[in-house]
């Protein structure tokens, strides 16, 4: 099927699609919208088929690598990418990957804690999780989270208030921490999506990335730009959720952008005002009152 307008010819269901990340909002939303109902049947076909995966079931869900007082102090959370869904335990997942490899490059002791929470959405892990975390002095914090709310076709203004209030939240609680949180990746390519479903999945994508690095940059986080690509032996049996390589080659990618500002990732950069933006003329203040203020 192949819609066509005059922001060019988008084929649903056929791979390999031109990326699209010009699209604009306003198609991205008329497509999804309009393909909704191929969206639900083709869903709910396919969790019918697709086979259920638990947390690990045994692990440490907190640790420390290196001796001595911790350079850095690493939190992951959010829904089952931070609990790891489908791995056999705690040390195949991000929280422990990320400190362990942290910890290799840079020599210095790394604390790291995890607290994920499987099908959670933003909304949740804002109103359930973060008030109930105990207030430690956290220098990092990966944030795992969006997918849910993607599939389960949360609106665009869902998603701000939600993932927007949990960026505020984790700030007021953990005021000193710096806060990364990674965009969905391409899923036309997911094992477990039909090219169709994930066709349209990525349509939701692409809406999702786009507001969630505005409101990092607008609220002090990191977005971290999605991984380039996805290979078949980066999944659990389940074609969808991460494995433990997954989630290793996941880390190395969170950990090469962990220098980065909320305004110095690609994922920032069509957020941020050109300098010759418009703007209001500057007005001088009084003499008296800049004198005043040194």
């Amino acid at each position: 099927m192949t819609f066509a307008s005059k922001f060019g010819r988008v084929t649903l269901g056929q791979a390999p699609l031109v990326p699209n990340p010009v699209m604009s909002p306003i198609l991205l939303h008329i497509l999804s919208t309009l393909a909704f109902p191929l969206y639900l049947a083709q869903g709910l076909h396919t969790r019918q088929k697709s086979l259920r995966l638990s947390p690990p079931p045994e692990g440490p869900v907190e640790g420390q690598f290196g001796d001595g007082e911790p350079a850095y102090r690493l939190l992951v959370v959010g829904d089952s990418s931070a609990a790891g869904v489908g791995l056999n335990h705690t040390r195949e997942t991000m929280g422990y990957q990320a400190a362990k490899k942290l910890h290799q490059r840079t020599g210095e002791p790394v604390q790291w804690r995890m607290s994920g929470h499987n099908s959670a959405v933003a909304g949740e892990i804002r109103d359930y999780v973060v008030p109930n975390l105990a207030p430690e002095e956290y220098s990092h914090i990966f944030l795992m989270i969006g997918t849910n709310d993607m599939k389960n076709w949360h609106s665009a203004s869902r998603w701000k208030s939600e993932f927007g209030g949990l960026l505020y939240a984790l700030r007021t609680r953990f005021p000193d921490a710096k806060i990364y949180w990674h965009q969905a990746i391409d899923v036309r390519d997911t094992p477990a999506l039909p090219k169709m479903l994930g066709t349209i999945m990525n349509w939701r994508v692409q809406i999702f990335n786009r507001k969630g690095a505005q409101l990092c940059v607008e609220r002090g986080a990191v977005a971290v730009p999605p991984l380039d690509s996805t290979n078949a032996w980066g999944y659990c049996r389940d074609g969808f959720h991460a494995n433990k390589y997954g989630l290793s080659y996941w880390a190395d990618h969170m950990l090469d952008h962990i220098h980065h500002t909320p305004t110095s990732t690609p994922a920032a950069k069509p957020h941020i005002p050109a300098p010759d933006a418009r703007a209001f003329p500057h007005v001088e203040p009084p003499a008296t009152f800049k004198k005043e203020l040194g």
